[in-house]
Parts: structure tokens; C-alpha cells; sequence
């Protein structure tokens, strides 16, 4: 049970990422997909239907995690308390952006909420890459399995690595999404902007790939690396598409073989220890087997629910360019 534990609160981590990443990667690239205001609304009018809906799988991965692995949610939220109350002031920009973007005719008022939208979409695709990276990389415990250390620990090179990858592969995700929902005269502005993403996010992909694989070698499991060699077929799907449904395709099976790398890499930790040590795993950080049991009984409903007619049900009935 606590596996599956583990997989239903990584599939809702990917769930939030592949969903509210093409929010994210709107907002981080709309001042670079139109310098007009018609071009900029449409990029609002993309995300809007959608957006909200896709940060419950943000909210609901917390819950999961308090409920599933109790020690590691106090850890990690005592331990990264500043980056969380940074992610939440993000949070709340980008939906003031979003609601007060279009209440005055304007254009300072407009441009002010642009921007704003702008940076705080891609200042929160970066703070949760880093904050990925430090789990991948891990963070200093205390002897009573708290997180030790400052905010200047978790800035460093590997997770900062993390961070711009994060950023421009939600930044390409944006502009695939992009693509597929604004009309013919602004496509080719979001497929240009897709084309001229998808080799700096090859680039970084590599680098990271390649630090995570000397911090974590992986030669004596063949099997760990289907989900990098996955996606690196579907970033180049991404390049090489001349269609959207495949652009798409390719850049949300590229950020679910991130996830799924990242998870591989994990396990069965949820906070490694760095330099060494034990850290809280999903074996130390779960309370008793029932506990588990009922926790991920509902979670899996509640999540289950949130797919069904938050995601597909809205998805189909705002179709429409």
C-alpha cells in the first residue's frame, strides 16, 4: 500500500504539472507571443476556462502528501517554508492577472497586468523546478529528521539546473497549447515560438540528465532509462511536428517522462538525506497501514472526480478556439 501510495501521489504531482504547466507556460511566454493587445487577450482567453481547475491537483497533492506521509509533509513544509509562501504569492498574482487583466479600457492597466502575469508565471514554473531539484538532490536532516539549513542551501547549481529546465519546458508546453487553441491568425506566432523553444529545452534536458545520472548512476538498472529515452523521442516529436495534435503530444509525454524520471530517481525516498543518510522514505514517513489505506482510498475518489469533470468534461465543453 505504501507504493502505491507513493504512485498515486506522483501521478498527481504530474497530473498538476502537465495541466497547470501549459497555464504556466502561457503566461510565461505571452509577451513574447504577441506585442498586441488583441494577441495578448487571446492568450489570456486560452487559459481561462482551465486555469483554476488545474491548481486544485496543486492543492490536492499537499493534502495527499499530509494524509499519506505526515513526516515528510511537516519536513518538507517546515523546511521549505520560504519557497512555498513565494510559490503562494505567485499564485496569487497570476489570478489577479488573470480576473483584473480586462476590468478597465486601459492600456497602462493592461500592460501592468501583462507583465505581472508574465513574471509571476515564469518565476513559479522556476521555484518548483528548484524546489524538485532539491528533492532530487536532497536536503540536510537534523537528528530528529527535520530539514536543516537556509534558503541559501537550496540555491545551489544543480537545483538552480532544475529550474531554468522547468522553466522552458513549461515555456514550450505553453506555446504548444498555445497553437492548439488560438485562431489561424496567431498560429504561426505560437508555432514559431514552439520551433524556437524545443532545442534550448533539448539542451538543458541534457545537462540535467546528465548531472542526475553522476549524482545517481543508474548503468545497473537498463530499465531506469526508458523514461529519459522517452522523452527525448518526444521532444523530437515536438521538433519535427507538423500538425499541433502532435506538438501537443509530444510536450506532455516529454514533461510526464520528466515526472516519471524524477520518481524513479526517488524512490522509495521522498526527502532523501544530503550529503548521506537515511532521510523519511515512504516507509519512516507513513503512519499505520490503515491510515494509508483509507487516505488513499479517498484520494484516489477525490482525484478520480477532478479528472473526470474538472479536466475532460472541461476540456470538451471549451473546445473551441
Amino acid at each position: 500500500m505504501n507504493v502505491a501510495a507513493f504512485v498515486l501521489l506522483a501521478a498527481m504531482l504530474a497530473a498538476y504539472v502537465l495541466l497547470d504547466g501549459y497555464d504556466l507556460g502561457v503566461g510565461a511566454v505571452h509577451l513574447l507571443f504577441s506585442r498586441t493587445d488583441r494577441g495578448r487577450a487571446a492568450a489570456f482567453a486560452a487559459i481561462h476556462p482551465f486555469w483554476n481547475g488545474n491548481e486544485v491537483f496543486l492543492i490536492a497533492s499537499g493534502a495527499a502528501l499530509f494524509a499519506l506521509f505526515p513526516k515528510a509533509y511537516a519536513a518538507a513544509f517546515s523546511g521549505f517554508y520560504l519557497p512555498l509562501i513565494i510559490v503562494l504569492w505567485l499564485l496569487m498574482v497570476r489570478g489577479m492577472s488573470i480576473e483584473l487583466r480586462g476590468h478597465f479600457e486601459s492600456e497602462l492597466w493592461r500592460g501592468f497586468w501583462d507583465v505581472a502575469f508574465c513574471i509571476a508565471s515564469a518565476l513559479l514554473a522556476f521555484v518548483l523546478g528548484l524546489a524538485m531539484g532539491n528533492l532530487v538532490r536532497g536536503v540536510p536532516f537534523n537528528g530528529s529528521g527535520y530539514f536543516q539549513g537556509t534558503f541559501a542551501f537550496l540555491l545551489n547549481g544543480y537545483a538552480l539546473a532544475v529550474g531554468a529546465l522547468a522553466l522552458l519546458a513549461l515555456s514550450m508546453h505553453g506555446a504548444a497549447f498555445l497553437w492548439m487553441r488560438v485562431d489561424d491568425e496567431l498560429r504561426e506566432s505560437a508555432r514559431r515560438l514552439t520551433r524556437f523553444l524545443w532545442p534550448l529545452v533539448a539542451v538543458a534536458f541534457i545537462g540535467v540528465t546528465a548531472a542526475t545520472v553522476i549524482a545517481h548512476p543508474i548503468t545497473g538498472h537498463p530499465g531506469l532509462w526508458i523514461a529519459p529515452i522517452a522523452a527525448l523521442v518526444a521532444l523530437a516529436s515536438v521538433a519535427f511536428a507538423k500538425k499541433v495534435a502532435l506538438a501537443l503530444a509530444g510536450s506532455s509525454v516529454f514533461l510526464l517522462a520528466l515526472m516519471a524520471s524524477a520518481a524513479q530517481t526517488l524512490f522509495p525516498h521522498l526527502l532523501p538525506a544530503f550529503p548521506s543518510g537515511t532521510g523519511l522514505d515512504i516507509y519512516n514517513a507513513a503512519p499505520n497501514a490503515y491510515s494509508v489505506g483509507t487516505a488513499f482510498t479517498a484520494a484516489l475518489i477525490g482525484v478520480s472526480a477532478a479528472l473526470i469533470y474538472g479536466t475532460i468534461a472541461a476540456l470538451r465543453m471549451m473546445r473551441a478556439k
